[in-house]
C-alpha cells in the first residue's frame, strides 16, 4: 500500500476541485512564483500566471489584471496557496468558456446521471424551466411581484441573484427541506444577507441531492455583463444547471416503490421488484413507458430520452394507451415527425397534461426535455393498476426506515464530493468497490494503490472483490472497527455492514478536517470527546446553563442545545423570537427543521433530518456538531462573536486535546458492525 501522502487543501470544496496531478503542479508553479520576489501579491498574479496552461495562453495580461481586481480589491495582500488556487478556478473557467471548450474543472459540476451542463445556454430549455418555475411558485407571498418570469429576457438569472427563488424551489422539489424561517425576504438584502440565501440554498441542494462541484455563492452575481460577457455567461450557465437538476428531481420523485407501490406492475416476482427498487429513477421512468408502449403494441425499446423519441412515434402510441379518449386527431397519421410532434403536444394539452417542451424540441432529441415531458405524463396519468400487489418487504420496520435515512445521508454526502459516477443506491453502486476507493483517495489523497485497481465496467466478480479487499485494507489502515467485514460483504450488497463503513468513513472525514485545521489542533488527532467538550464550552461562554452529556443525550431532542451553540458561534443567525419550547413533538420538529437550515446557511455541509435529531440519532447528532465546530474553526477572527481571538480558540482545542477523557465518554463507540 502506497504511503504517499497527497496535498492537502483546508476547504474539502477546493480541494475536490482538482486531481492530486493538478495540485503538485499547480503547488509546483506557485512556489516558483513566490519565490522570485521573496513574496507574492494579488497585484503580481496577473503577470506571474502568464505562463499556466489555458489560463496564460487564452486571456491577456490585462484581462486577467481586470478581472482578478475584480475578485480581490486589495492588491498588495499576500497570496496563499489557496487564494491562487481559488483565483486559477475562476481564470481557467472565462478562459475556457472563450475557447468553447470548458476544462474539467469549469465543466463538471454537474456530473453523471444529474448533467446537463453545456456550454451555451439553450434558450429552449431556460424558457422550459422559466415556465415551471412560474406555475409551481405563482401562488408564493414574497415572489408573487417577480412573477410571472418573462422567458425572452435574462429576469430568471435577476430574480436569482438574491438566493430566494431557488431556495423555494429547491422547497416545491422536496417539501420541507429549508425552513423558510431561515430565508431571509427582505425586499432589499445587504450582501451578507444574500451570501446567507445562496449558502443555504446550494448546501440544501447537495442536501436533496444536487451533484454541485464548481458552483459557489459568488456564481449566483458574479460579474459584470458588460466587463465578463463570457465569463457572466458561464455564471447564469451554472444557476441554471442548477436550476435543471433540482426541477428534475422534483419530476422524479414519484418513481419509486414508496410513493407509486403500483409500479409493481412492471415485475414479475419479487426478485424482480429488488431489482426495480435498486433502479434510478430515469431507468424506472424508461421501464414504465416500454411497459405501455408494449401494450400499445410498439415494438421498438426506447432507450433514451433523444434519439429514440424524436420521430414522435413512441409518445403518439404511449399517449394513445394512456388517453385514448382524446386520440382524435390521431397523431398515427401524421408522416412528418415535425407535424406529428405538434399533434402530440396537442393530445397531450387534452388530457391536462403539464408540458413545457416544443415539437422542435421533440423532433430535435433535446433529452432533458423530453424526460421531464414523459415524467410529467407520468405523475398525471401512469396507467397502472390500482390494485397493488402484496409485496411483504415493501411494508417497512422501523429499522428498514432507519436504514434508509442513513442510506440516504451517505449517498448524499458521497455525491457531494464529485466523484466520477452520482450514485443512485449506495447497496448496489457500491459494490464494485470503484466509487468507495474514488472517495477514499479524496478523504486521504494518495492512500489508493491505483495500479492494483479495476475499473469499471468490471464483468468478472472477483475483479469487484479486489477492489472491495482494498476498500477494506485501506479502512484497517485508519483504524476502523471492521470486525467481521470482507470485501465480499461490500460484493453482496451486504446492508448493515456497507452502512457500518460508510459512517465511519464519514466520521474520519470530519476528523480529519478538523485535524487539518492545523492553527487550532496542531496537527493532534481530534477525537469525539473534543467535539463534544468545544460544543458544552461554548454553550457555557455564551452564559447558557444548557450542556449534553453525549451524543445520544436525550435532552437534545428539544433542540434548544443547538439553538444556543448556533448563536454561541454566530450571535444574529438565530431569531429567537422563531424558536419554539421544544415540549411537543411538533415542536421539537419545527425546532429540528429551524436547525438543520441555520447550520445549512452558516456553511454547514450536513446531510440529516430533522427525524435525526427528535430522535437523538447519535451519529447525526455527531456530525451536526462537527460541521459546526469545523465552520467556526475556518471563520477569520473578525468574523467570531465577543471577540474570540485565534489564540483563545486554539487554547481551548489544545487543553480538550490534552484532556484526559476518554473516547468512551462521547458514547459513540463501535460495535463489532461498526455501529454506534
Amino acid at each position: 500500500m502506497s504511503g504517499y501522502v497527497g496535498i492537502l487543501v483546508s476547504d474539502p470544496w477546493l480541494q475536490n476541485q482538482f486531481t492530486q496531478a493538478e495540485l503538485r503542479s499547480l503547488k509546483s508553479h506557485f512556489t516558483s512564483m513566490r519565490r522570485e520576489s521573496g513574496r507574492l501579491t494579488v497585484g503580481d498574479l496577473a503577470s506571474r500566471m502568464s505562463n499556466l496552461k489555458v489560463v496564460g495562453e487564452n486571456l491577456t495580461e490585462e484581462e486577467r489584471a481586470s478581472f482578478i481586481q475584480n475578485f480581490h480589491h486589495k492588491l498588495d495582500d499576500d497570496v496563499d496557496f489557496e487564494f491562487f488556487l481559488r483565483v486559477y478556478l475562476k481564470l481557467n473557467a472565462q478562459a475556457s468558456a472563450r475557447i468553447g471548450s470548458a476544462a474539467k474543472n469549469s465543466s463538471a459540476f454537474l456530473k453523471a446521471a444529474t448533467t446537463t451542463l453545456l456550454h451555451t445556454i439553450s434558450e429552449s430549455e431556460k424558457a422550459s424551466y422559466v415556465a415551471h418555475i412560474n406555475n409551481y411558485l405563482a401562488g408564493d407571498k414574497f415572489l408573487e411581484r417577480y412573477l410571472p418570469i418573462e422567458a425572452s429576457t435574462n429576469d430568471l438569472f435577476e430574480i436569482a441573484k438574491d438566493g430566494v427563488l431557488l431556495c423555494k424551489l429547491i422547497n416545491v422539489a422536496v417539501p420541507g427541506t429549508i425552513d423558510e424561517r431561515a430565508i431571509n425576504t427582505k425586499r432589499v438584502l445587504n450582501p451578507w444577507e444574500r451570501n446567507e440565501n445562496h449558502t443555504l440554498c446550494l448546501n440544501s441542494a447537495k442536501a436533496i441531492g444536487c451533484t454541485v462541484v464548481n458552483i459557489g455563492t459568488q456564481d449566483f452575481i458574479e460579474g459584470r455583463c458588460d466587463l465578463y460577457p463570457v465569463f457572466f455567461c458561464l455564471q447564469r450557465h451554472l444557476v441554471l444547471g442548477l436550476i435543471s437538476q433540482i426541477i428534475k428531481i422534483q419530476l422524479l420523485a414519484d418513481l419509486n416503490l414508496k410513493k407509486t407501490p403500483q409500479l409493481v406492475e412492471l415485475v414479475d416476482d419479487s426478485k424482480d421488484v429488488e431489482e426495480l427498487m435498486s433502479l434510478p429513477p430515469e431507468k424506472i421512468l424508461l421501464r414504465w413507458m416500454n411497459f405501455q408502449l408494449k401494450k400499445a403494441g410498439y415494438r421498438k425499446i426506447v432507450t433514451n430520452f433523444s434519439s429514440d423519441v424524436k420521430d414522435a412515434e413512441a409518445y403518439a402510441h404511449l399517449l394513445n394507451v394512456l388517453a385514448p379518449e382524446h386520440s382524435k386527431p390521431s397523431a398515427l397519421a401524421a408522416k412528418d415527425p415535425l407535424e406529428r410532434a405538434k399533434l402530440v403536444l396537442a393530445h397531450a394539452d387534452r388530457m391536462g397534461c403539464k408540458r413545457y417542451l416544443t415539437a422542435k424540441d421533440i423532433v430535435e432529441g433535446s433529452p432533458n426535455l423530453n424526460l421531464a415531458f414523459v415524467a410529467h405524463i407520468f405523475q398525471h396519468r401512469n396507467g397502472l393498476s390500482t390494485q397493488t400487489k402484496q409485496i411483504s418487504f415493501l411494508d417497512t420496520s422501523p429499522d428498514d426506515t432507519q436504514i434508509s435515512r442513513e442510506e440516504r445521508a451517505f449517498r448524499f454526502w458521497m455525491n457531494s464530493l464529485g466523484n466520477s459516477t452520482y450514485i443512485n443506491n449506495v447497496f448496489e453502486d457500491l459494490r464494485n468497490g470503484w466509487v468507495l476507493l474514488e472517495t477514499l483517495d479524496k478523504i486521504s489523497p494518495g492512500i489508493v494503490n491505483w495500479k492494483i485497481a479495476n475499473k469499471p465496467p468490471i464483468k468478472m466478480p472477483f475483479r469487484k472483490v479486489e477492489n472491495c479487499n482494498q476498500v477494506v485494507k485501506i479502512g484497517k489502515q485508519l483504524k476502523f472497527s471492521l470486525v467481521n467485514i470482507a470485501g465480499n460483504d461490500i460484493v453482496q450488497g451486504n446492508k448493515k455492514l456497507i452502512l457500518a463503513y460508510l459512517w465511519q468513513l464519514m466520521r474520519y472525514n470530519i476528523l480529519q478536517l478538523l485535524k487539518n485545521l492545523r492553527f487550532h489542533s496542531h496537527g493532534k488527532e481530534i477525537t469525539d470527546v473534543d467535539i463534544l467538550e468545544w460544543a458544552n464550552t461554548k454553550v457555557s461562554n455564551s452564559g447558557s446553563q444548557s450542556r449534553m452529556d453525549s451524543f445520544r443525550d436525550k435532552s437534545l431532542s428539544d433542540g434548544i442545545f443547538f439553538l444556543e451553540l448556533l448563536s454561541a458561534v454566530q450571535h444574529r443567525v438565530v431569531n429567537w423570537s422563531l424558536v419554539t419550547k421544544g415540549v411537543t413533538d411538533e415542536e421539537k420538529k419545527m425546532n429540528a427543521s429551524y436547525i438543520i437550515s441555520i447550520a445549512r446557511k452558516l456553511g454547514c455541509s450536513i446531510f440529516l433530518l430533522p427525524e435525526d435529531i427528535t430522535e437523538v440519532n447519535q451519529k447525526m447528532i455527531l456530525t451536526l456538531t462537527a460541521s459546526i465546530m469545523y465552520w467556526f474553526l475556518k471563520q477569520p477572527v473578525e468574523d467570531r462573536p465577543s471577540g474570540v481571538s485565534d489564540s483563545e480558540a486554539s487554547s481551548q482545542l489544545e487543553t480538550i486535546s490534552n484532556s484526559t477523557l476518554d473516547d468512551s465518554s462521547s458514547e459513540s463507540s463501535l460495535d463489532e458492525n461498526g455501529h454506534l
